[in-house]
């Protein structure tokens, strides 16, 4: 599946220093509000839990508040859905809830809010570090 991302940070760096850390594979997965709204988190998977903390997601975020980088426990990102649009086979999401995605003819918006398109779209969960259709049912 070509999902087209555009992370906050260098994933490759930030994989290969937790590998490093942990002595476990990591995996860059997508970027997505997760607690607030247009506070887009980079987020990554370890198969295995952490040991101290339990978490298999973790997340990568600008601290708006605060400044410099905070990572997260990230486990509810199994949860949301992905509304996705699919352009010449690759699939667009828009990251945030103001995150407005157009991409050729059609566009995407409204992040883990809500799922707005100009045609359809295509719905996926996250389950155990990859993304799988959801049969979506729109309110």
């Amino acid at each position: 599946m070509n999902i087209q991302h555009y992370p906050l940070f260098d994933t490759k760096k930030v994989i290969k220093h937790y590998q490093e850390k942990d002595q476990v594979p990591i995996t860059y997965i997508c970027t997505t509000d997760l607690n607030a709204s247009d506070r887009p988190v980079d987020i990554f998977y370890r198969q295995t839990p952490h040991p101290e903390f339990g978490n298999r997601y973790f997340g990568m975020f600008i601290n708006f508040n605060h400044g410099g980088v905070m990572i997260c426990a990230a486990d509810q990102v199994e949860g949301l859905e992905f509304g996705m649009i699919d352009v010449d086979g690759k699939y667009y999401y828009s990251q945030s809830h103001h995150d407005y995605k157009v991409v050729g003819e059609k566009m995407i918006d409204g992040g883990r809010e809500y799922i707005r398109t100009s045609g359809s779209v295509d719905v996926f969960k996250i389950q155990d570090g990859k993304f799988v259709k959801h049969e979506y049912a729109p309110e």
